[in-house]
Order: C-alpha cells, then sequence, then structure tokens
C-alpha cells in the first residue's frame, strides 16, 4: 500500500493509526494540498490528504473513506476490530468519527495547524506567511470545549464510543496529537480526557507519529512523554 499524506495531517496520521492498528506498513509520500500535482489531483480531484492507495487502479480518498473500506473488506476477528458488531455502537462510532474529522477540525487542529505549521512551508501566493491571531484565538477558545465534551465520553465508557477501542478513539487521538505537539492542549482541565489519551498515546501504533517533528519547531513537553 502506498499512503500520500501529510505527517501533520490529523486526517492523514488517522490512517496511519488505522494501519497501524493492524500491523500495516504502508510506504509514504508527502503530499502537500497547495502545490496542486496533477499526478496528485489525478487520484484525488480535492487535492487534499490522505489518499491510500491500496491496488492498482484502487485509490481511496479521505480518513473516512479509508475507515470505511477497510470495514468492508474486514476479515480480521470481531473483538480485533475498529468497527464494533453492535448497530448502536456503530452509529455512535460514525457519528463520533464525524465530530472529530468535521466539527474539531474546522474549529481547532484545522486552524492551529493551518495557522501554526502549513503558513511557514506555503508560498505567498498560496496563503502562506504570518499566523492569523484571531484565527488562534478562536481555535484556543474552542479547543476548551471540545476537550470537556471529549472528557465528558472518556469518564462514562471505557473508550469515547463503547466497551471498546474503536475509529473514534483514533480519530480523536489523531486529531489531538497535532495539537499537543503545537502546545496548545490545556491538559489540566480535564483529568478523564488526559487519562484516556494517555492510554492512546501509548499503544504501539502511536510510536511513530511520535516520532514525527517539524523542521525548525521543537514539540511540547507533553507531546512524546507516555506519563505527562
Amino acid at each position: 500500500m502506498l499512503l500520500h499524506h501529510r505527517f501533520f495531517c490529523p486526517h492523514s496520521r488517522f490512517v496511519r493509526l488505522v494501519l497501524a492498528e493492524r500491523g500495516v506498513e504502508p510506504d509514504l509520500a508527502e503530499a502537500k494540498p497547495w502545490e496542486r500535482r496533477d499526478d496528485f489531483l489525478r487520484l484525488n480531484p480535492e487535492g487534499t490528504t490522505p489518499v491510500l492507495e491500496a491496488a492498482e487502479s484502487l485509490a481511496i480518498a479521505g480518513a473516512e473513506g479509508v475507515a470505511f473500506w477497510l470495514d468492508d473488506t474486514d476479515q480480521t476477528p470481531p473483538d480485533r476490530r475498529l468497527m464494533p458488531e453492535a448497530l448502536t455502537q456503530r452509529v455512535e462510532v460514525r457519528r463520533l468519527m464525524r465530530w472529530f474529522h468535521g466539527k474539531f477540525f474546522d474549529e481547532v487542529s484545522g486552524p492551529f495547524v493551518e495557522e501554526k505549521i502549513d503558513k511557514r512551508f506555503m508560498p505567498p501566493e498560496a496563503g502562506g506567511g504570518a499566523p492569523n491571531t484571531s484565527i488562534l484565538r478562536a481555535a484556543r477558545n474552542n479547543i476548551r470545549y471540545h476537550l470537556a465534551y471529549l472528557g465528558w465520553l472518556a469518564a462514562r465508557n471505557d473508550w469515547l464510543a463503547g466497551p471498546q477501542m474503536s475509529y473514534a478513539d483514533l480519530a480523536a487521538a489523531a486529531h489531538l496529537s497535532v495539537v499537543d505537539y503545537l502546545g496548545e492542549v490545556p491538559w489540566n482541565d480535564d483529568a478523564a480526557a488526559r487519562e484516556w489519551y494517555a492510554r492512546v498515546k501509548s499503544r504501539p501504533s502511536f510510536r511513530a507519529l511520535l516520532a514525527d517533528r517539524v523542521v525548525g519547531m521543537q514539540p511540547s513537553g507533553t507531546y512524546a512523554d507516555l506519563d505527562f
């Protein structure tokens, strides 16, 4: 498999976590959407990451697209799957995936990554430059609300969507991981959210993500610390 991704794209990180949980190590090819490369646009006309080339003439775009394709073709035992069998739990997993890949990304992880990381590498004509402080201020306000909701979910279940780890946990952790790199997660606000993230971050599937670095930008002190 070949995964077209960006190291600090949370949707790409979700796919890397999902594949790692299955013991799959894809080849990686970094794709920068602002470059608008023809070969990448042929795979995904939206020009966004991730895109998984799973086989000849089969390219699956988007975090949820990859997850649902894996679910459709899953041959692993039910107790090891990332999508539960019970219908009500499947509905909840899909709802939370949409929450983190959509709402959390729009209000928190997306703005942080674009303003503090991507703009450093984008040319001015593509929108690069100094971060917008108003956008960052809004994202800092938004994450407190999201962290409280995540903590509420973590406190009432063993995992976010029920008794077993699922796509929902990996989606939330992938988005939080990029914000944590930037030191923008107020972990002291919610003990339940912090404890849940520590469990997910301690899994072997997370090791490769914790080794990622932004050129010229060191991670926060909590990023790679499993006992933060």
